[in-house]
């Protein structure tokens, strides 16, 4: 079927498109409030279960591994089921996973569940730009994905500060139990507000596609460095948060569970860094600014080895600023390079993103289980080294002769 014989794409000012807009609002606040709402209850969750931090972690790292493999699947399984249909499907069952979660009998019952709603979120990422550029002319694309991306930023940060709120009046499992509910009702607003699709047309998954084209993608080097990037700059961020309320909970600072829920406000600096260096890479150009914020994630994770609470959390602001500003340019330099191939370059770029915040944010929990804060700090200091020569051996990495014209991966929230 050709473009001219499906209906007319959904344009601004339409009352369809406010409600696919609206609806990709929800999506978004949906999916990254479920994923990561359990990072600030860690704590609490080794004390009930009486966990060592890193096994602690697991409560994120169970989610967000399965999450990543499911992404190189779901695609291919939307091609023959259907973008919104999807999408609905994996918001109602992590949803009612995370409330199933609250009340699980034990640690091991509730990995599992998280496991099971990592694998069903996984339907929302990989699917939602192309249920937006099926369903939306060209001209009007950027701004219903905008406020895909705002919503996953409000969510991934209003999820950890309503489970913060709610486990510091209650428990954990209301606190789980509230975001669960709040992911149900806003998949039911998604199933209401998304029209129908009515420009997709059904296809065959070709399961052997992305093996294939994996094969074609990881040939270039830009790519092949800029998905390392991924992995480690996600790690070093991922372990930041995961570990600073045990930091800030126990000596010397004793803050309690809501004042550590707090932090994560400073969320709101990442949506301001990824707007300020995308643009500033668009002017300067991308190879000669990706080392900058990377620098700077470095710089932000050394502050938080001050002994004055200030400064604590003014370094893990400049860790927001770095890695959201990392990000915003390493994920629209893949979608340029990645060219006819935008799709799964970005599927892969989605994999190593989640890959290191399942891996490197769990083996975070060592270093602070043998060395505390400072071996935390250490391990990170780590990882950028490697980030930081990473973003220098792509100012070396020749450029496309051509530049394809192709829109950028959808940057994900944390």
């Amino acid at each position: 079927m050709t473009d001219a014989s499906l209906p007319a794409a959904l344009s601004k000012g339409s009352s369809e498109y406010r409600r696919l807009t609206l609806a990709m609002l929800f999506a978004g606040f949906a999916t990254f409030s479920t994923l990561y709402a359990v990072q600030p209850l860690l704590p609490e969750l080794a004390r009930h279960y009486r966990l060592s931090a890193e096994a602690a972690s697991l409560a994120v790292s169970m989610a967000t591994g399965p999450l990543a493999i499911g992404i190189l699947v779901a695609g291919a399984l939307s091609d023959r089921w259907g973008r919104r249909s999807l999408m609905t499907i994996a918001m109602m069952a992590a949803a009612i996973l995370t409330l199933a979660s609250a009340v699980a009998p034990s640690w091991y019952a509730l990995l599992a569940l998280r496991l099971l709603a990592g694998l069903a979120l996984a339907g929302v990422p990989a699917v939602a730009m192309a249920y937006v550029a099926e369903e939306v002319d060209a001209g009007s694309i950027g701004s219903a994905m905008g406020l895909y991306i705002a919503g996953s930023a409000l969510g991934g940060m209003g999820g950890r500060l309503v489970a913060s709120l709610v486990a510091a009046v209650a428990d954990w499992r209301w606190a789980i139990a509230a975001v669960g509910l709040a992911g149900l009702a806003m998949a039911e607003a998604f199933r209401r507000l998304a029209p129908v699709s009515r420009r997709f047309v059904a296809g065959e998954a070709d399961w052997l596609s992305l093996p294939r084209g994996a094969v074609t993608l990881f040939r270039d080097p830009a790519l092949r460095l800029l998905y390392a990037e991924s992995f480690l700059l996600m790690g070093m961020f991922v372990t930041v948060y995961n570990y600073a309320g045990f930091h800030l909970l126990g000596p010397p600072y004793h803050l309690g569970q809501a004042t550590v829920g707090a932090v994560f406000l400073l969320y709101v600096l990442g949506s301001m860094s990824s707007s300020l260096f995308g643009g500033l890479a668009g002017r300067v150009g991308r190879r000669r600014i990706f080392w900058l914020p990377t620098a700077l994630l470095i710089g932000g994770v050394a502050l938080t080895l001050a002994a004055p609470l200030w400064l604590v959390v003014a370094g893990i602001a400049v860790v927001t600023i770095g890695f959201f500003g990392a990000h915003s340019i390493a994920s629209a330099w893949v979608g340029r390079r990645g060219g006819a191939m935008r799709g799964q370059a970005a599927a892969w770029y989605l994999f190593f993103y989640y890959m290191g915040s399942s891996i490197l944010g769990s083996a975070g929990g060592i270093a602070w289980t043998h060395r505390g804060w400072p071996g935390v700090v250490g391990f990170c200091l780590m990882l950028g080294l490697f980030a930081l020569i990473g973003s220098l051996l792509l100012f070396w990495v020749r450029p496309l002769t051509v530049e394809p014209v192709s829109t950028p991966v959808v940057p994900p929230q944390a």
